[in-house]
């Protein structure tokens, strides 16, 4: 009896012409296609703890495969912001994932933890594959050099949610360290230690909804030639955020580290004092390092004040380190091999 009344309505002398989910937005088939698409890729970043389960409802990892021994799980959640529109302007997406990885994985180190794995959700309007692929080209790669797992992911679109040609991105990174390392170590934290800053790549993947007023007061097109870089002003906004977890797990596996800071939406000052003790104070020295052209750039253009600049961008250091004075010439040699370049911005001070 259960479907009878089904039977009954299709049998119906309604003259109204039959729907599918396809006429109304949504291919199931274009996303199935799409899945099998990016199989190759994804099952390029699998490390050893890796359950292969490609297409199932879950991600499995085997954290005994990997070897730990008293772990601490740390997650992490993030996005891109209006960095998407950005490049949906430009027409290249092959970065943007790279940027969702970079943001998450970076967050996750600061408490000392290795990146096991990633999942992705990608929302838009309509499907379109070609694009959505090179999304996911992106993330691949990023997660190969943070050295994590595509674990799984979701594809969702949702006809009249976005407009034509838009998409959505969020990402969610897992990872883990053993309890001994968990960072910050407030209690270890003392008047005289050293910050030290690692360079970013640039804006990263913060205050893009400020670039875009610029870019609009500027007058110039994303196709126009960057006045602060040798390509176009769209692909110089688009240098995908840097990755420090390579250069990063070795000294916390070594304990030479007291805490981290991930430079993001607040700028230095902000995001320092989320790793700092109360009892504690931030002395930075603001010319210890030179910012990057496209921020003095963005400054001039856009009238803005010194305070808001460095409150809502890198202003040129993606990631700070806190370490003891006595060990932070050993953490910079070891950063510099590591093809990072660093500088000891400041020291925290008696509060």
């Amino acid at each position: 009896m259960g479907l009878v009344w089904y039977e009954s309505l299709c049998m119906s002398d309604s003259t109204t012409p039959p729907l599918t989910y396809q006429e109304a937005g949504v291919d199931i088939d274009a996303g199935n296609r799409f899945v099998g698409n990016i199989r190759d890729n994804v099952r390029s970043t699998h490390r050893k703890g890796v359950v292969d389960n490609f297409g199932g409802f879950g991600g499995l990892f085997d954290l005994r495969a990997e070897g730990w021994n008293d772990p601490v799980l740390v997650s992490g959640t993030d996005g891109v912001g209006t960095k998407l529109l950005v490049a949906n302007a430009v027409g290249k997406h092959d970065t943007i994932g790279f940027d969702l990885v970079a943001m998450c994985v970076n967050d996750i180190l600061t408490h000392g933890a290795e990146p096991l794995f990633f999942l992705d959700y990608f929302a838009t309007g309509k499907l379109q594959s070609e694009i959505a692929e090179q999304v996911v080209i992106g993330i691949a790669e990023a997660c190969k050099l943070a050295g994590c797992t595509l674990i799984g992911g979701e594809t969702a679109e949702m006809p009249g949610l976005y407009s034509q040609g838009h998409y959505d991105l969020a990402g969610f990174s897992v990872g883990a360290v053993e309890r001994s390392n968990l960072l910050p170590n407030f209690d270890q934290m003392r008047e005289g230690d050293i910050l030290i800053g690692l360079r970013s790549s640039g804006l990263h993947s913060n205050g893009y909804s400020l670039i875009r007023k610029v870019v609009e007061r500027s007058g110039l097109s994303y196709q126009d030639s960057s006045p602060f870089s040798n390509t176009s002003l769209g692909h110089s906004l688009l240098e995908p955020t840097r990755i420090y977890v390579k250069s990063i797990l070795p000294l916390v596996k070594k304990g030479v580290l007291k805490g981290q800071a991930h430079i993001t939406g607040g700028g230095l000052k902000e995001n320092i004092e989320r790793v700092c003790p109360e009892h504690l104070s931030l002395n930075i020295d603001y010319g210890a390092w030179e910012p990057h052209d496209v921020f003095k750039w963005v400054a001039d253009l856009g009238s803005i004040s010194r305070e808001e600049m460095y409150r809502t961008f890198n202003m040129g250091i993606g990631l700070v380190l806190i370490v003891a004075r006595e060990n932070h010439e050993v953490v910079l040699e070891n950063i510099q091999k590591s093809n990072e370049t660093a500088y000891v911005i400041g020291e925290l001070t008696a509060s």
